[in-house]
């Protein structure tokens, strides 16, 4: 084998296979990646657990430390931060079962059932500011309503099976759910085991690139941390600073907005806006100038929010280029979806971050060695 190797012909072979493969797969990339998407399918439960006891995962380091820390077994003391993170983690959704979701379903009753009054009302704001009925003309809509709701209802009768069906995979997803909520709390469990296998399949694997490799995934893991963290923190901040604005106004459907404002609000960029939007129709709908109130604090709260209160969660840790930040949230978007939206911000710094730490260096280093030749 190693004569093979040493022949001249070896590497070049090697090579033209290589790139006969990679075409194959570059002009038969959709189906490869259906392929992928369906392997990986067999896993969603598994990887899902894995993320939720990765989100957790911080909760439970900070009660380790700071509540159990005075505790000399270490097991115990993980023991107590895991049971104790997941006991917060099952209370809050708890809490927004039996408090937000009344709340919401409550909203949404009234709403459809004065949708035909506010109609009328949006109809009549709009007269009064001089768009006329032939430029804008709810009331066929309105009469309609009724109309549309009745077809709901007898479209709801002819498809029944297909309502259950849908049922019964929401059903599934909930029980799925539920195993990987049991499945993170194994994760977390063994979690100090998992590093410690991790660690040394990469020794063996990098082997002389192993410190370089820890590194640069112990800050990704600082980055997606802090991100994450922090910014479900700011999230709960705004939507709750929004719900006591919208209550001490007497502003209707509290819960329905604020809970929309705060999970808009960890979309970056595009996301705070599109929650502003959808608040300030509802509001129009039942009275302009709530609408009106409620835009004008949201641009407030947004613009604190921008500048007070992410600088003191985030700090420096993810001091990277805005323009930066808004190119990886398009591109992340155009990939990936929603999903890639959400992960842009921390995957541009995870990549700022090797680009000034690695990458930086060695074509400088480079560019010197060069320099140096070029002079012998």
């Amino acid at each position: 084998m190693k004569n093979i190797k040493n022949k001249s012909w070896y590497s070049l072979t090697v090579s033209i296979c290589i790139g006969v493969v990679l075409f194959v797969l570059l002009m038969k990339i959709s189906s490869v990646l259906n392929i992928i998407g369906t392997f990986l399918g067999f896993f969603s439960t598994v990887f899902f657990g894995a993320v939720i006891a990765y989100i957790v995962n911080p909760l439970a380091m900070f009660l380790r430390r700071k509540v159990f820390g005075k505790l000399k077994n270490e097991k115990t003391k993980a023991a107590l931060g895991n049971a104790c993170a997941f006991v917060l983690l099952i209370f809050i959704l708890v809490w927004i079962g039996v408090l937000v979701v009344p709340q919401l379903v409550d909203s949404i009753k009234i709403f459809a059932r004065n949708f035909n009054g506010y109609m009328d009302k949006l109809q009549r704001t709009l007269t009064a500011i001089g768009v006329s009925n032939s430029t804008l003309d709810l009331t066929s809509f309105i009469n309609n309503s009724n109309d549309l709701l009745n077809t709901v209802k007898v479209y709801a009768s002819k498809n029944m099976n297909t309502i259950m069906a849908t049922t019964a995979d929401v059903g599934s997803g909930v029980a799925q759910a539920f195993i990987a909520l049991l499945l993170s709390i194994y994760f977390l469990a063994e979690k100090d085991k998992l590093k410690a296998g991790g660690a040394r399949f990469l020794k063996a694997l990098c082997k002389d690139q192993y410190e370089k490799v820890e590194y640069i995934i112990k800050e990704s893991d600082k980055i997606l941390n802090c991100y994450i963290v922090y910014n479900l923190i700011d999230a709960m901040v705004v939507g709750i600073v929004n719900a006591i604005f919208m209550t001490i106004l007497g502003m209707p459907y509290t819960g329905l907005v604020s809970v929309l404002v705060a999970v808009f609000n960890i979309i970056p960029t595009f996301g705070p806006a599109i929650g502003a939007v959808i608040g300030g129709f509802l509001l129009l709908l039942v009275e302009p100038w709530y609408a009106v109130a409620f835009l004008i604090f949201t641009a407030v709260l947004q613009t604190l929010d921008g500048y007070v209160i992410k600088p003191k969660l985030f700090g420096d840790s993810l001091g990277v280029s805005g323009l930066w930040i808004l190119i990886g949230i398009v591109a992340g978007g155009k990939m990936f979806g929603v999903v890639g939206i959400l992960l842009a911000i921390p995957m541009v710094a995870i990549l700022d971050m090797i680009y000034h730490k690695y990458l930086l260096p060695f074509l400088e280093d480079k560019d010197e060695e060069e320099i140096e030749n070029t002079g012998e």
